[in-house]
């Protein structure tokens, strides 16, 4: 046994006296000519994120984003579109509970865009879709295509012809679509005389993880329609599964347009914090996008007792 022992040790030794040996006798010269980094560099890549609206786990049509790559206007409305098709090849993005809306056949004719107008041709199997969800995936479709820069109107063409008329619902469209279609409407009316509609945003919540479902209230307010934001965000009797932060005691004390700026001014019960003068995410986001949407404004203002407390504008929102 000892006998045994001693001779691994002699090898185990001829071995590191062997190495040792070569690296002696190497030249220095070949280290030196041997590029080791010493950091390692990534290489970044061009993904920004998008907005993107699709069907949430409530059946609403919810605001959420995706990974992209495209940077101009038609390219990025065919990475959104394709992202919206079932099973389709940017399935992998889609954000846990969501769903896409467009049929898995869909075929992406064409794309163009010219003075604000989009035009997207789409192959037949796009109208393929349950009956009480047609009018979802046509505002799914125009909000998501909305959110790209420079596009204010949708035309839509299904195998080169415009789409006015939903085949099962029999729903008309205008030719030209714009999010005055409006998005999970919901009708509270009491005359047919003097209809308005106001887009509101709430906080839609899946797990841990928050985003935005906008719900077009069309009504007979003929309030301002800030008013009936926040009155709306305000309540203390949200229907379920809707959700708002704002403080039911928060009042509106005054609002104005500026220069593409809207300025609203409220009381202290709009914080979350009076020491820090905090305002939640999720109310900034709410009124903000609200207000993005009923409003052709550029900004909006925070105010509390005359002093500016935040701004946000419609690309910190994405």
């Amino acid at each position: 046994m000892l006998k045994k022992m001693s001779i691994k040790k002699i090898v185990t030794s001829s071995i590191v006296l062997l190495l040792v040996a070569l690296l002696y006798f190497i030249p220095t010269s070949h280290f030196e000519k041997t590029n080791i980094p010493s950091e390692i560099e990534y290489v970044s890549q061009d993904i920004k994120t998008h907005t993107i609206y699709l069907l949430d786990n409530n059946n609403y049509v919810s605001k959420t984003s995706v990974r992209i790559r495209s940077t101009e206007p038609e390219d990025i409305a065919q990475e959104l579109l394709e992202t919206m098709i079932q099973e389709g090849k940017n399935s992998d993005q889609i954000p846990s509970g969501f769903q896409p809306l467009i049929h898995s056949n869909t075929k992406i004719h064409a794309i163009s865009l010219t003075d604000g107008i989009m035009k997207v041709d789409v192959s037949s199997d796009f109208l393929d879709i349950a009956k009480e969800l047609e009018e979802s995936l046509i505002e799914a479709v125009t909000y998501t295509l909305t959110s790209i820069d420079g596009v204010k109107y949708i035309i839509l063409y299904v195998d080169g012809e415009i789409l006015t008329q939903l085949p099962q619902s029999k729903i008309k469209l205008p030719a030209t679509l714009s999010r005055d279609i409006g998005i999970n409407k919901r009708y509270e009316l009491t005359s047919l005389k003097n209809v308005t509609s106001t887009t509101i945003y709430y906080v839609h919540q899946y797990n841990d993880e928050f985003s935005y479902t906008p719900v077009t209230l069309i009504n007979n307010d003929s309030r301002d329609k800030i008013e009936i934001i926040i009155d709306e965000l305000s309540s203390s009797t949200l229907e379920n599964p809707l959700m708002s932060f704002l403080n039911s005691k928060t009042n509106l004390v005054d609002y104005a347009i500026e220069d593409d700026r809207f300025l609203v001014c409220f009381d202290e019960y709009i914080f979350d914090n009076l020491d820090s003068k905090d305002i939640l995410e999720e109310v900034l986001y709410t009124i903000s996008l609200s207000i993005y949407d009923n409003y052709d404004v550029e900004e909006v203002l925070f105010e509390v007792d005359g002093q500016q407390i935040t701004k946000t504008t419609l690309k910190s929102l994405e």
